[in-house]
């Protein structure tokens, strides 16, 4: 663990991948909190997303839990179970499932979604909470120039 006060020269010698690492758990543990604080999870949120014809579904065509799972594999964590979070929708009534075991969002699962959807200015806020906007295009700017610099995705 580095130390809490570094001088520049200090920090400009910290491994990126140490504090890139330290980040995203901090984050996703805080996002999950609060998705939790709202009475859903995070994987949740992402099936009735990938699903809306309103969000990210390209359709709004149903899809089985594999589609599902590859379609969020960029961000589902190891720990993520979508089968098991499909089946707490499916019991809210915001997911059904056909015969060929897609999942369909219902209405009130795109009631619930808009509902979930509005939480996340908030979230957002206080995770940038003293950091401004310049900053923060800048750290990002940083970010993936150190993604394409190892041959990462061009993003």
């Amino acid at each position: 663990m580095a130390p809490a006060h570094l001088s520049d020269a200090e920090l400009a010698a910290q491994p990126a991948a140490y504090w890139t690492g330290v980040a995203y758990e901090a984050l996703i543990a805080f996002t999950r909190a609060r998705h939790v604080e709202f009475d859903f999870t995070q994987p949740q949120f992402w099936l009735l997303r990938n699903l809306s014809g309103n969000d990210i579904s390209a359709d709004g065509h149903g899809m089985t839990v594999t589609e599902l799972e590859l379609a969020t594999s960029t961000y589902l964590r190891s720990e993520d179970d979508l089968e098991a979070e499909a089946g707490v929708l499916l019991d809210r009534g915001w997911l059904t499932r056909d015969d060929q075991g897609r999942l369909w969002i219902t209405e009130a699962g795109e009631r619930a979604r808009v509902d979930l959807k509005q939480h996340a200015p908030e979230i957002r806020a206080r995770i940038h909470h003293g950091v401004d906007d310049a900053d923060y295009v800048t750290t990002l700017k940083v970010l993936r120039q150190m993604i394409r610099n190892t041959g990462g995705p061009a993003i």
